[in-house]
């Protein structure tokens, strides 16, 4: 059997996109450990950064949100008030039970092309064949970790995705190196258990996220700033609202704002657990590392030139994630070769989220330097799955021969990036 469409990834991109691609009668399949990153890749007592509102998976009806499932749960959830890790991971496994068609948990170890479309092979060894594939495969394969750390072992090196469970830090010395979410609370969390914890950042100051203000509120505030996905601004709103706008500009102000754009801050209810427990030491960049006695031992320099060390049992490296072609390692070489890519080396992408390969779709962080800040939260899973199983379909229909054919969205088979801006 060949079907229309293989999803790998069931995440909240892949769950929602299986589910609109479901409603809309298309063959699929489904693949993945339903919320696998939220529950194997975030330590218990974390919370959603993103506002409850905004953080629902996408079905074509609207029935299976974030609020439904907390209302049938007896869960209070409303603006302003985190939800638990936990309960979002729940949610998402609820979502996969009522609006996706069976999910198969076994992982895809390969997916390479053909005459006739894809083929994908699983962990035990089955071949599957389908006409179009739907990559949504999280940000696990895109872990970054900073040069000085690499190569060091694991027991003194980790990235703060490889942790579910931070006890074995107990009553140990760690330092979390970054400045963004993921370090702060990971921080608060180790601190609350009785680690000595510290935090580097590159950064001369911490920046936190204020409160967000009210949901009802005069109409000229909401004029002034309305509320997004992303939080309250007309920017964020055009980057949380219009990803197929933010698609429309020049290749260089995607980029740009891509990178720099919601850059690294903490929630402003983890700032108080962090200020009064953690020892902070912001403006300092870690310029080599080494193995000692008991730990590691890490070089500092600071904004200023000064230098200084410090030796600490542990390193954790809360420093994100880059979305790299190259990292696309369940595709075929020969397939992920073909990828058009932009200067940052993320894949080139068409209107409906379809790469420089005819019938390979993308979705999630991967995606983020063609359609925005929003490809990097759940929020922007309702744009992507409502899209991309519109080209899916359209690719369907098309069903072109396989060869020689034009990028969508501009860009070259090369991997050279195209002059214009997609």
């Amino acid at each position: 059997m060949t079907y229309d469409l293989l999803v790998v990834g069931a995440g909240p991109y892949g769950l929602s996109i299986a589910s609109h691609a479901a409603a809309a009668g298309l063959n699929l399949r489904v693949f993945g450990r339903p919320m696998a990153s939220w529950r194997d890749h975030m330590p218990g007592g974390m919370f959603l950064k993103s506002e409850p509102w905004a953080s629902n998976l996408s079905d074509p009806g609207g029935r299976w949100r974030l609020d439904a499932y907390c209302a049938e749960q007896g869960l209070t959830v409303r603006h302003a008030h985190p939800v638990p890790v936990e309960a979002f991971a729940s949610y998402g496994l609820w979502f996969a039970r009522n609006a996706v068609p069976e999910v198969d948990e076994r992982t895809v170890a390969r997916v390479s092309s053909g005459p006739d479309g894809f083929t994908a092979v699983t962990e035990d060894g089955q071949a599957l064949h389908a006409r179009t594939v739907a990559l949504a495969v999280g940000v696990m394969p895109f872990v970054e970790v900073p040069a000085t750390l690499r190569g060091l072992h694991p027991t003194l090196v980790t990235h703060s995705s490889h942790h579910s469970d931070l006890g074995h830090f107990q009553g140990k010395d760690v330092t979390v190196i970054g400045g963004g979410q993921a370090a702060l609370e990971t921080a608060a969390l180790l601190s609350e258990q009785g680690t000595r914890v510290r935090v580097l950042a590159r950064a001369e100051r911490l920046r936190w996220n204020d409160v967000p203000p009210p949901w009802e509120r005069p109409w000229w505030q909401s004029v002034r700033s309305p509320h997004s996905g992303l939080g309250p601004g007309w920017r964020n709103w055009f980057y949380a609202e219009r990803p197929g706008l933010f698609r429309r500009l020049p290749q260089a102000s995607r980029a740009r704002i891509a990178a720099t754009a919601l850059g690294p801050a903490g929630a402003w209810w983890v700032r108080d657990r962090v200020e009064r427990a953690v020892d902070l030491l912001p403006g300092q960049e870690v310029t080599a590392a080494a193995a000692v006695p008991g730990g590691l031992r890490l070089d500092l320099t600071g904004r200023d030139g000064s230098r200084r060390s410090l030796e600490t049992e542990h390193v954790i490296a809360a420093t994100g994630f880059k979305a790299h072609r190259d990292r696309l390692g369940l595709l075929s070489a020969e397939l992920r070769g073909t990828l058009a890519v932009l200067p940052d080396g993320s894949p080139v992408l068409g209107r409906s989220f379809e790469s420089s390969y005819p019938g390979l779709f993308l979705a999630g962080l991967v995606t983020a330097s063609g359609f925005g800040p929003a490809m990097r939260f759940v929020h922007g899973a309702t744009f992507t799955a409502s899209t991309l199983v519109q080209g899916v379909r359209r690719r369907l229909r098309s069903a072109p021969v396989r060869g020689s054919v034009p990028v969508p969205g501009g860009g070259s088979r090369s991997g050279a990036p195209s002059p214009v801006g997609g």
